[in-house]
C-alpha cells in the first residue's frame, strides 16, 4: 500500500506482506505477525540510528513517552536495557525493552513481560535510498488485555505513523 508522508513515499502493510516482499532483509523477517511502514528521510542512515539509538533522548521527540530510564548498557555505551512510561488513554503504561544494536542498519527491541504488556517486539531498519534513507519500522505488540486484532493492528499503524514523523522532525531539526 502506498501512500504520501510529508515530501516522500510511504509503505504500509502487515509483517507478513513484508517478509513477502523484502525476505533476506533486516529483522522484519523473524516477526511473524504485526505492522510495519516505511519512509524515505533525506539524512544520512547514521544520523537516524544515532537518533534512535538515544533512547534516552525519546521523551523529547517520541509523543507519548513520558519517561525513559537507562537500565544496562554496555561497554560501548549502547543502550541494552531500558524502562519506558508511556501516556496511556485510561493509565501510564509501563514496560521494559532489551534492545539489539547493528550500527547503523538496524536497531530492534523486545519486551520483557510485564503487567501492561504481553509481548512487544520491533525494529527501525535503515537502508541507502535516492539521495535519503529508507526507514523501516515494524512493530508488533499484545496487551495483556483481549483486544480484537483489527484494532490492535490500528493501534500499530497509529504508533508507528506517530513515531515516523517524529523522527523525520527530530532528525530534520537537529541537522539544519
Amino acid at each position: 500500500m502506498l501512500g504520501t508522508f510529508g515530501q516522500r513515499a510511504v509503505r504500509s502493510g502487515s509483517i507478513l506482506q513484508a517478509c513477502r516482499e523484502r525476505s533476506g532483509t533486516s529483522l522484519i523477517h523473524e516477526m511473524t505477525e504485526g505492522t510495519f511502514q516505511t519512509l524515505e528521510i533525506d539524512v544520512p542512515a547514521e544520523v537516524l540510528y544515532d537518533t534512535v539509538a538515544d533512547i534516552a533522548g525519546y521523551p523529547e521527540w517520541a509523543t507519548g513517552v513520558k519517561e525513559v530510564e537507562v537500565l544496562e548498557t554496555d561497554d560501548a555505551g549502547n543502550v541494552i536495557r531500558a524502562r519506558f512510561v508511556l501516556e496511556g488513554f485510561v493509565k501510564e503504561i509501563e514496560y521494559v525493552l532489551r534492545y539489539t544494536h547493528d550500527r547503523p542498519n538496524s536497531l530492534s527491541w523486545s519486551a520483557e513481560e510485564g503487567d501492561d504488556v504481553r509481548m512487544l517486539e520491533g525494529s527501525y531498519s535503515f537502508n541507502e535510498a535516492d539521495g535519503g534513507t529508507e526507514v523501516v519500522y515494524a512493530l508488533t505488540v499484545e496487551p495483556n488485555f483481549t483486544i480484537p486484532g483489527f484494532i490492535r493492528r490500528q493501534a500499530e499503524r497509529q504508533i508507528i505513523t506517530t513515531a515516523l514523523k517524529g523522527l523525520r522532525k527530530r532528525v530534520t531539526e537537529t541537522s539544519v
